[in-house]
This record gives structure tokens, C-alpha cells and sequence, in this order.
């Protein structure tokens, strides 16, 4: 079976001569000129010039194919395979894909907090959009007046149950304290329904009705607050205020 890539009207198609059909090559080419016959000295060359991440040999004499794949390893650094016949080798990519942010974006994350330490990069939340082979990150509201489309609250709601004989009211209270004292950093509000938002994150304090001393939270986030949903939630579930009669 002889397969060959031909340029076309689209780009690269590669043909298989042993069967009549045509394969459409979603990659990019490049055409290099080099005989297909060269010498040691002549792969040298040609891996020198294309810098490849990964080589396979493939026709030679096994003993001088293990040489040249153990003085490609130690020249160039690059991992280099010899594969019998019919062997099937696995090559891992970690392509790069350029991707282009909206300033109002990068904006808005900066206006957020401080800039990320390069070490330990901060998390962004965006819309990817794919159009004609380029890939942008805009924010939600960009994307949807793009788009065209309407826009779905998604909210996620974590429940917390713990013992109180105290009413609702003064038990959010006690909720609100608590929070308050440990989260100085944050916006923690006392609503007038006695409800408790921590940023965006919403707090709710229910009776259960077949237990009034049982207490039920209800912590409720969006998607762009996981981290500090989770944060709340793991705070709350770890050191309650103790509340006694």
C-alpha cells in the first residue's frame, strides 16, 4: 500500500493508491525537499533543519538503525522510535493553540483582583468561540449578543443540615457572625429575608418540618463562582458555630 498527500484546490488530500479514495488532511504541510534515500549523514541534516519533536525509522539494517536512533536521541533530545513491522507507535503532542482574548475580558478578570503570579496563573472565566479556524475568548455577554441567543441562569445548591433549637432568624444571625469574623476579606451582607450573601454566594437558613431544631443551608452559587461557592460551603460544613439551648 503506497499513500502520498497531493495538494488541491482546499489545501493537502492524501491518496492511497492501493484503494480508490481520497483522505482530506486536517493539518498543516510543509513540503521539504531531501532524497528519500540518504545517508546517516543526510537524516542528520534533515532532522537539524526540521527540528521535529519525534522521529521514526523505518527501512535499514536493524544494527545501524539502533545507532542512528541512539545518536539522534543523544544529539538532537528528541524521542526516536524504530518500529518492527506492523508495530504500532504512539507519538504524544502538546500542540499549541493560539488563542485571542477580548480586552474587555482581560479588563474585567484584572478589575477582579490583583494580577496573577505567573506560577500560579488565575483561573478565567470566558466563552470559547470557533469560527473559521480561529479560536477567541469573549466574555458570556459578548458571546450571546453574537451568538444571538437568550442568555440561563445556572445555579448550583449544596445542602448542609445541623442541629439548632434556636428560630430561623436568630440562627442566620449567628450564621452571619460567623462567616463575618472568618471572611474579612469578603462582602458578607445580612439580608432583611435573613438570607446571607457572601459576594454572590447565597446562603439560606430552612426549618425541616418534621424536626424544627434540624436546620437546613442552602448555599447556592453560579458556575463563575465554584471556587468560592466550594470555599463557603467546606467552611460551613467544618466549623459550624457551636449553638446550644
Amino acid at each position: 500500500q503506497t499513500t502520498f498527500l497531493v495538494p488541491d484546490a482546499n489545501g493537502w488530500c492524501s491518496v492511497c493508491l492501493s484503494r480508490p479514495f481520497q483522505l482530506e488532511v486536517k493539518m498543516q504541510v510543509e513540503y521539504m525537499s531531501f532524497s528519500a534515500h540518504a545517508d546517516a549523514k543526510g537524516i542528520m541534516q534533515l532532522i537539524r533543519q526540521a527540528e521535529p519533536r519525534n522521529v521514526l525509522l523505518v527501512h535499514g539494517e536493524a544494527k545501524k538503525m539502533e545507532f542512528l536512533k541512539q545518536k539522534i536521541e543523544q544529539e538532537f533530545h528528541v524521542n526516536c522510535h524504530m518500529p518492527a513491522n506492523g508495530e504500532t507507535v504512539t507519538v504524544f503532542t502538546s500542540p499549541n493553540i493560539p488563542v485571542d482574548v477580548s480586552l474587555a475580558l482581560l479588563k474585567r478578570e484584572r478589575a477582579v483582583g490583583p494580577l496573577p503570579d505567573s506560577k500560579k496563573p488565575k483561573l478565567m472565566h470566558g466563552t470559547l468561540i470557533i469560527k473559521d479556524n480561529s479560536f477567541r475568548l469573549v466574555s458570556p455577554e459578548q458571546a450571546l449578543k453574537e451568538l444571538g441567543l437568550a442568555e440561563h441562569q445556572l445555579r448550583f445548591t449544596c445542602r448542609i443540615h445541623f442541629q439548632d433549637p434556636r428560630k430561623e432568624h436568630e440562627t442566620g444571625l449567628r450564621v452571619y457572625n460567623h462567616l463575618k469574623s472568618i471572611l474579612k476579606d469578603y462582602s458578607v451582607q445580612h439580608l432583611s429575608d435573613t438570607s446571607i450573601m457572601v459576594e454572590s454566594i447565597l446562603i439560606q437558613v430552612t426549618v425541616q418540618s418534621e424536626d424544627p431544631a434540624t436546620k437546613l443551608l442552602l448555599v447556592s452559587w453560579t458556575y463563575q463562582e465554584e471556587e468560592m461557592g466550594s470555599y463557603v460551603t467546606s467552611l460551613l460544613k467544618k466549623a459550624l458555630p457551636q449553638i446550644t439551648a
